[in-house]
């Protein structure tokens, strides 16, 4: 929501911002509930927990800069209900997504978010790209490191509650020494309300034909990820391999929880692989932790003070965090490619999808002739990483070892 403001021209901390910030939460919080209370068919179940995609970033930066938020909206409105859709056929495309693709989806994502985190913990994106001469400095990268060594700290040498809470309580005590140094604004909260009902439509809706083209196909990027989140929260919380009922409401959740959120205001929700970490992480494997998470999510998403205050959160603080959860990311991905049998094929298969989709993301230069939304969509990362996967594992004989 941060990145989607500040691309839109919104003041950093400003209403708008905190605005999306609220929206992130409180539909963050109602499409968790659909995953763990389930509604009819709509929910895995799972301790799965959603949030706002960082896969929808590159293509959602796009349409922001060309077409405005109503078009965002618009394009977010329709890819939920094809991404809801979806749903209904996971489970007969099942075999499309083995441990080779799920993984090798899951760990490009982490990969692709590392270079993020990094920007965050160094000040901020918005700044490297302004290349301002404070960025990197070490007032931005002390306080990331707070958070890291406090996270680390608190995780190995605590036990019980204090120890699966440690990326939160890095995150409190980076805060803490932000605003003593200076760091944390709170002008923002003081002006913030105390209770506010969701804003249906507040920056319009418009239908863009490419905009919408580009969320739907990183919807089936998402329900990719989706899939791959179910089964490794299956897998190294109980394990046990997902069943298909799992996976299509698990994929009906991430669906319906962004038609939803697109209404109001809200970005794009999915299954969020840095859960499977935290599951991973902290052994806890409890559908009631993660529904008392999503019930605080929509109490704070209905109070504004409340979004302020993330909202003043310093951008190294969340560095600090997300450089720690990113890398749990990359490492969830490399413990589904462990069930792979490596010979010859399934190493082409991994090594085609990440060196191109990653590689073009890396130099999207590369792509500058084609029109913009194809580029857009090429240089994208996850796409393409995606897409080449899946298409190399049901095209390539299998190997009889």
């Amino acid at each position: 929501a941060i990145i989607i403001a500040g691309a839109a021209g919104f003041a950093f901390g400003g209403e708008d911002m905190v605005f999306l910030v609220q929206m992130a939460m409180l539909f963050a919080g109602i499409a968790t509930l659909f995953q763990t209370i389930g509604l009819g068919p709509i929910g895995a179940r799972l301790p799965v927990m959603q949030g706002t995609s960082f896969a929808f970033v590159p293509i959602m930066i796009g349409i922001v800069k060309t077409s405005g938020m109503a078009a965002l909206f618009g394009a977010v409105i329709v890819a939920g209900l094809f991404h809801a859709c979806l749903g209904t056929v996971i489970g007969r495309i099942r075999h499309w997504f083995p441990p080779l693709v799920t993984g090798t989806v899951i760990t490009a994502i982490g990969l692709y978010l590392l270079p993020v985190g990094i920007k965050y913990a160094a000040g901020g994106a918005a700044a490297f790209q302004m290349n301002a001469p404070e960025w990197g400095d070490f007032s931005k990268w002390g306080l990331a490191l707070v958070v890291i060594f406090v996270s680390l700290g608190v995780k190995f040498f605590t036990r019980g509650t204090m120890s699966s809470a440690a990326i939160l309580i890095g995150l409190i005590v980076g805060y803490i020494v932000g605003y003593l140094t200076g760091a944390v604004d709170l002008g923002g909260v003081s002006k913030a309300a105390w209770f506010a009902i969701p804003q249906p439509f507040k920056y319009g809706v418009e239908f863009s034909a490419y905009a919408i083209i580009g969320m739907c196909l990183m919807s089936i990027v998402s329900a990719i990820e989706t899939v791959g989140d179910i089964s490794g929260i299956a897998k190294g919380g109980a394990n046990r391999e997902a069943t298909d009922k799992e996976l299509a409401g698990g994929t009906y959740a991430d669906g319906f929880g962004s038609f939803i959120a697109g209404l109001f205001g809200g970005l794009p929700n999915t299954s969020f692989s840095q859960n499977v970490g935290l599951i991973s992480m902290t052994g806890v494997m409890s559908r009631s932790v993660v529904t008392l998470g999503a019930l605080f999510l929509v109490a704070c998403g209905l109070i504004p003070k409340v979004g302020a205050v993330v909202a003043a959160m310093p951008i190294s603080v969340l560095g600090g965090g997300v450089i720690v959860m990113f890398g749990m990311v990359v490492s969830a991905g490399i413990s589904m490619l462990s069930d792979v049998n490596w010979n010859r094929r399934n190493m082409i298969i991994l090594a085609m999808s990440l060196s191109v989709g990653l590689g073009l993301q890396a130099v999207p230069k590369s792509m500058q002739h084609l029109p913009d939304s194809l580029e857009m969509l090429m240089v994208s990362g996850l796409l393409p990483v995606a897409a080449i996967a899946v298409l190399l594992n049901l095209l390539i004989p299998v190997e009889i070892d």
